[in-house]
């Protein structure tokens, strides 16, 4: 099993920095801690599994599978190697509060577009339950254990979904549109992970080139795969009124009104927007929550 050593300043909390990701299985029993984590993945060269471990500011990094190569070679961007939390200004004084607590918050830059788009795709229009409900459900049911000794899950292969019917996705909760689109960019697989080499705007325009992905997916998928700092996700229920209580005391905005308050935090934006929720501050709640719906209604 190949191994390499590298160091990042500041260190990367791991919990922070790889606990967001949509793409990739993290183990089952053990979530990620501050300073030591597993990951399963799908990378070019076929599956591979890694154990993360900090220490201090270097981090050891063992892989296991055909992938363990490409793995480990792309470990530092997926730990933020080319992200600088430090650089990230204060305008604010909440955000001055926040930015020493959130130190360890990189940007991981994954290169994986397949891997980000479906969870994102799951989540379209619905509540965190139900998409991962129907995450869980196609890992269980199409999903391949990964390479090495901890028994990890890895997420279904592109050529595993792309031979999928709707018929096949109907019984797991997923609505026809979504299966349909599912279908669609396992079989664009290859072109898509392109993107990762482009920059952030051609990469959204080549996203939205393809009918069901829109602004608010695109930058979920371009946060991930290309550990894009700024790109903000417009179009999300939560997430203007969570910056516009937290910078303005504002209970409620729209995604015109949230980009003006993020706007002196460019270009690190998307990283305003996680550490607003990662602290855990949100909006009054008016009325009542969306039910988690059963895929029976529809």
């Amino acid at each position: 099993m190949p191994s390499r050593s590298f160091q990042l300043h500041p260190p990367p909390d791991l919990r922070l920095t790889l606990g967001y990701l949509n793409g990739g299985t993290g183990h089952p029993t053990r979530p990620a801690s501050t300073t030591e984590t597993w990951r399963a993945s799908h990378t070019p060269d076929g599956p591979a599994t890694m154990h993360l471990v900090v220490r201090e500011a270097e981090i050891e990094a063992t892989a296991w599978g055909p992938g363990s190569d490409w793995a480990l070679e792309q470990a530092p961007d997926l730990l933020g190697a080319r992200d600088d939390p430090d650089a990230f200004p204060v305008h604010h004084r909440l955000m001055r509060e926040l930015k020493p607590r959130f130190r360890g918050l990189r940007m991981a830059r994954t290169e994986q577009v397949h891997a980000a788009l479906i969870p994102v795709i799951l989540g379209q229009v619905v509540t965190v339950k139900e998409a991962h409900r129907a995450e869980r459900r196609i890992l269980e049911t199409y999903g391949e254990r990964a390479p090495g000794p901890e028994g990890l899950m890895l997420q279904p292969s592109p050529e595993r979904l792309a031979a999928l019917r709707y018929e096949d996705l109907h019984p797991l909760g997923i609505a026809r549109n979504k299966a349909q689109l599912i279908i669609e960019v396992s079989k664009r697989a290859k072109r898509l992970e392109e993107i990762s080499q482009l920059t952030s705007s051609e990469a959204g325009a080549r996203l939205q080139s393809l009918r069901g992905i829109g602004p608010w997916t695109t930058a979920l998928v371009i946060g991930e795969a290309l550990g894009d700092a700024d790109t903000v996700a417009l179009g999300d229920y939560h997430l203007p009124n969570t910056v516009a209580w937290a910078l303005a005391g504002e209970a409620r905005a729209d995604d015109k009104r949230m980009l003006e308050l993020l706007e002196p935090y460019r270009p690190h934006r998307r990283r305003a927007t996680m550490i607003l929720k990662l602290s855990g501050l949100g909006a009054p709640k008016y009325g009542p929550r969306s039910p988690v719906r059963s895929f029976a209604e529809f």
